[in-house]
């Protein structure tokens, strides 16, 4: 998935999105614990988080995170995109809670970090 098509499946906002940014995303990762994102996560996936902190972009950058999402309506300060700046990081922010928004892109056929998809139902996604 593009991030023109993450931003538009949540209606996000772009806050930064390094120059020639065209890369395919193809799995994402929710958590607010920094610790679950450096045992559990892979490089270039999504990571969908609330937890507004430069600790985030720090996190994301040692992992090769390719973009984050800041749910729950938060704004990075400038603190926070001058860090994904540097690191090369897409900033994105919706109003949708954290669920929601893993929610909306599963369903648009987004897969979780270990490759499960959406195929009908969610008793049929193993």
């Amino acid at each position: 998935m593009k991030i023109e098509e993450i931003v538009k499946t949540l209606d996000a906002k772009i806050h930064y999105i390094p120059e020639g940014y065209d890369i395919e995303i193809n799995n994402a990762g929710a958590s607010d614990l920094m610790s679950d994102v450096l045992a559990y996560v892979a490089q270039d996936i999504l990571l969908i988080t609330g937890l507004l902190s430069p600790q985030v972009i720090r996190t994301a950058d040692l992992m090769d995170i390719s973009a984050v999402v800041f749910t729950r309506g938060k704004i990075p300060p400038e603190e926070i995109i001058e860090e994904a700046k540097k690191a090369n990081i897409a900033i994105l922010s919706t109003s949708l809670k954290t669920y929601s928004a893993c929610g909306l892109l599963f369903s648009a056929g987004m897969r979780s970090i270990d490759g499960d998809t959406h195929s009908g139902t969610l008793r049929d996604a193993k």
